[in-house]
């Protein structure tokens, strides 16, 4: 028998935690024993994805940065590559910050919901709230003062900090691109290494999601059972969509204005990546398809190729920051948070910082995640909200994902000279022959 895909396992662990928890609840022994027997298996897998966060960031940054030591040779293609990539990240969580202030799929939550919700994860959405509170008495600069750690074996500690941990990946990476390649080789090495172990760590924690999600989903309609709450779910999965969509929509026009290409091209040239994209959730299984199809059907010379996209592939995560922001927001407004303009800037820069980190692989997105709530002050259980409807909305973001790679290598090339007619037509242009 074909085993089962992992998202079709988390698929089902969810459908079973809650009918798990709709017959339990029944009996008068039934709560006790879902909080008793099944939750702290939920609350081991969350342990388990914050566990990994601060490794995670520190392997693949400071990989991710100590990888552009060609930017020396090519600095004018790798400032700009950079520099775009950041405004396209920044644009995908404000674009995603719009939209769910605009829907406000958690406000829909009734108060007896909200109340049952603050009431299971009273203690940490209380400490969280009192430290919001304490952010917006300090001064202006405070948050820039706060990102520069005086001990990162103590930022490393608390992930809350975990700017502070982004900000020392970063530095740690320019270092390692400042001295001699022959002293730097052994601790690259070491950091390749250290990367490669923390991404198959991931995978080892992924195998336990659906049990993870199901000791969750079945807690949550415990504590939280009205209907109401899966009806706001939904309502966060199409804010979700929807930022999505207008983002791909923002590549074809950046496309359109810089290059001069029709989107229909663009799609046509993409389309088979997009796909695979979508069926993979994984940026870097998708590359090597990516690259072919932005060579031969978009025009772009190897030389850009082989330098923006493989970046693309490690720092730009468009699609996964906007999630980030719409699930932040969301989880916010589910506990009854009410985020200030300088919270949500702060999501802006935690969720653009992270996604350089992301490593391109599914579930890395739910692990950066936990970040942005530490950051903001969010209660990371708060995770367990969206666990239900991550798996496919982690398909379409990594679909973004790997589209604006695309729109980036293009933009670059034409700014570069190195954008030239498609070695391959496409279909369309084929047809009537």
């Amino acid at each position: 028998m074909k085993k089962l895909a992992l998202h079709w396992q988390i698929l089902l662990g969810m459908v079973m935690g809650v009918v798990v928890a709709l017959v339990l609840n029944n009996f008068s022994w039934g709560p006790g024993f879902i909080g008793d027997w099944i939750k702290p298996f939920g609350t081991i897998f969350i342990n388990a994805l914050k566990l990994i966060a601060v490794p995670l960031i520190l392997a693949s940054l400071i990989k991710g940065v100590s990888d552009l030591k060609d930017i020396s040779s090519l600095s004018k293609m790798g400032l700009r590559t950079i520099t775009t990539y950041v405004i396209t990240t920044v644009l995908a969580v404000s674009i995603g910050l719009l939209i769910v202030n605009m829907i406000q799929p958690g406000s829909s939550i009734s108060e007896d919901t909200r109340n049952e919700l603050v009431e299971a994860y009273g203690g940490e959405a209380a400490m969280r709230q009192e430290q919001a509170a304490q952010q917006k008495e300090a001064g202006p600069l405070q948050a820039l003062v706060d990102i520069v750690p005086d001990n990162i074996i103590g930022a490393s500690a608390n992930n809350k900090n975990m700017l502070q941990v982004i900000f020392f990946a970063i530095f740690f990476g320019i270092g390692l691109i400042l001295i001699p390649e022959k002293t730097s080789k052994p601790v690259k090495d070491f950091f390749d290494g250290f990367n490669e172990v923390i991404l198959k760590m991931i995978d080892l924690i992924m195998l336990a999601a659906p049990y993870g999600v199901f000791a969750l989903l079945a807690a949550l309609v415990v504590e939280a059972p009205s209907a109401d709450l899966f009806a706001a779910l939904g309502m966060y999965a199409l804010s979700v969509i929807i930022g999505l969509i207008l983002m791909i929509g923002v590549y074809l026009l950046l496309v359109w204005v810089f290059t001069k290409k029709s989107p229909k091209f663009f799609l046509n040239g993409m389309a088979p990546a997009q796909l695979l994209a979508f069926s993979t959730s994984s940026s870097a299984a998708t590359l090597p398809v990516t690259m072919e199809r932005v060579e031969e059907h978009l025009g772009v010379k190897k030389e850009v190729t082989s330098f923006v996209l493989p970046i693309g592939a490690t720092i730009n995560m468009d699609g996964t920051s906007l999630y980030q922001a719409v699930a932040a927001v969301f989880i916010a407004q589910a506990f009854g948070m009410d985020l200030s303009f300088g919270t949500q800037l702060g999501i802006i820069a935690t969720a653009t910082l992270a996604s350089i980190g992301s490593a391109a692989v599914p579930g890395a997105g739910m692990v950066m995640l936990v970040i942005v709530l530490a950051q903001a002050g969010i209660p990371e259980a708060g995770l367990a909200l969206i666990f239900a409807v991550d798996r496919p909305l982690d398909m379409c973001r990594t679909v973004v994902n790997v589209t604006g790679d695309a729109t980036v290598s293009m933009m670059v090339a034409k700014s570069q000279g190195k954008l030239g007619e498609p070695h391959v037509k496409n279909w369309d242009d084929n047809y009537e022959h």
